[in-house]
């Protein structure tokens, strides 16, 4: 990647963008049936960027369809493994080569930071379609422990067609989790991207052709939840669903599924996540730096966020100090900046919602501690500064609800028990976070955390070799690693007599 180093480079490149807006179905772009579009309005400063397809019911079924007759036709469905890793070989280089111009759309799309959208997401991105690729050829079938008269072979084949319906916090990056494997294993993809952020996955969907994949393989329909998405969950001839968004929405994308042809459906989903500090952790200077940029990345907007701080009572107040300290740092700026700590939240919706929570943190009683207050930091946009609470009680609604915003809730605790207690007293269970220098409790709180990451001396660890997802309400089925194959594959017996 060759990157620009000033907001004056990037600015130059987003000025001479072309944006793709139409929806991408079977091969090439299009309009959507009934020519309707919305709004894509850049959060950095209000401005709308174009005006994307508003697609529905009938350009969700010409998506279906189109999927379903690429992979009846088997031209990806039935291609040797082989070929298909050296294809997304080919699409891992075209992502590399257009690195700087997808972060770009994702940054002004949502409003990130460049810096993170260049060496988080994309370089995420990259990893992710990389690492997949390689694996696909290294997924193995076995042989069933039989007589000698008889053979039992476990196969694994392609579900069909994936509806994949990804959030707008990290466009790219949770559509490469879903894409990934899924034509990996040989799948056709109907998407469907947030409205909020559709700009990078549908130019993605060009690189995705040039590198190979047939007409009708993948295919991109953007659009609002209960027009696009819902007809997506409920379509009789998709064959698997998967989703990362909240909860809520998770839950009414189970019952769809339910409803129409009992499609596997696999949710990941909201996350209140406890980052839990003993008096005797190794560095609280490393701690303290990691609390903050666990809720205070990417403004908050993240599933896994640090949002809950669980600090053991006798070093909270020194160490709330050093949080707090940390967070003034992290004031936002214009994201095309570089360097810059905090961007834009996504929309005038989400940073009303952030506000209205800070409102009933203050109003249910928790001590405002730092911010809490609409940032002006470009005339239109949408910023919010880093919002600490203390003295915040398990019952307050901020501790209990998922904000997805920069809002730390602090709560104090006596000893380990209270600690496990308040960590797991939520009906999330997504990532969790332990800090001590004492191994053997290290283990014990980390056993007993009830989330699917969790994390020792560190806030968000891992990397595509460790599976994702959640327990609880946090969803169902995981992410990355090899296990991820298992959500876009049906494993299949086969019985063989060998007797006369």
């Amino acid at each position: 990647m060759s990157t620009p180093r000033t907001r004056a480079d990037w600015q130059a490149m987003a000025d001479g963008l072309s944006l793709r807006t139409q929806a991408f179905i079977d091969g090439r772009y299009v309009d959507a049936a009934d020519g309707r579009s919305f709004d894509c309005v850049s959060p950095i400063d209000g401005r709308v960027l174009g005006q994307v397809a508003r697609c529905g019911h009938a350009d969700i079924d010409r998506a279906v369809r189109a999927a379903r007759r690429s992979f009846e036709g088997g031209a990806w469905s039935q291609e040797r493994p082989a070929k298909r890793k050296k294809v997304l070989q080919k699409l891992v280089a075209l992502i590399e080569r257009h690195a700087d111009e997808l972060a770009l759309l994702e940054s002004l799309d949502m409003g990130k930071p460049i810096d993170d959208a260049v060496n988080v997401d994309l370089a995420a991105t990259i990893r992710c379609f990389a690492w997949t690729a390689e694996a696909l050829d290294k997924v193995y079938g076995e042989v069933a422990p039989t007589g000698n008269d008889e053979l039992g072979l476990v196969t694994r084949e392609p579900l069909g067609v994936v509806g994949a319906i990804v959030p707008w916090n990290f466009p790219l990056l949770m559509a490469a989790w879903k894409i990934a494997p899924a034509l990996a294993t040989g799948n056709s993809v109907v998407l469907k991207p947030s409205e909020k952020s559709p700009l990078s996955v549908l130019r993605l969907a060009e690189l995705v052709a040039e590198a190979g994949i047939p007409d009708g393989v993948f295919n991109v329909v953007p659009g609002y939840g209960q027009e696009a998405g819902e007809p997506l969950a409920l379509h009789m001839d998709v064959d698997g669903l998967v989703f990362t968004g909240s909860t809520a929405v998770g839950k009414r994308l189970l019952q769809c599924a339910g409803l129409s042809n009992m499609k596997r459906a696999y949710m990941e989903c909201g996350g209140k996540s406890p980052n839990v500090v003993f008096a005797d952790a190794p560095d609280l200077d490393k701690a303290a730096a990691a609390a903050a940029s666990g809720i205070f990345y990417n403004q908050g907007e993240v599933c896994t966020a640090a949002s809950r701080l669980l600090v053991e009572r006798s070093i909270k107040d020194a160490f709330v100090a050093r949080v707090i300290e940390a967070g003034r740092k992290m004031q936002p700026r214009h994201p095309l900046e570089p360097g810059a700590p905090m961007g834009a939240m996504v929309d005038e919706g989400q940073t009303r919602r952030v506000l209205d929570y800070i409102a009933k943190g203050q109003a249910e009683g928790a001590r405002l501690a730092l911010g809490g207050q609409r940032a002006t930091t470009v005339e239109g946009g949408c910023y919010v500064e880093p919002t600490v609470f203390d003295e915040v009680r398990p019952e307050h609604t901020i501790s209990r609800e998922e904000i997805f915003g920069p809002v730390l809730s602090v709560i104090p605790f006596d000893d380990e028990a209270q600690a496990l207690r308040i960590a797991n007293d939520t009906e999330y269970g997504l990532a969790a976070g332990v800090w001590t220098s004492n191994l053997s409790r290290a283990h014990r709180v980390a056993r007993g955390l009830r989330a699917g990451s969790v994390w020792v001396n560190y806030w968000d660890g891992g990397d595509m070799t460790a599976p994702f997802g959640g327990y609880k309400q946090s969803g169902n089925g995981r992410d990355k690693s090899l296990h991820a194959f298992d959500k876009y594959t049906e494993m299949k017996a086969t019985w063989i007599n060998l007797g006369d």
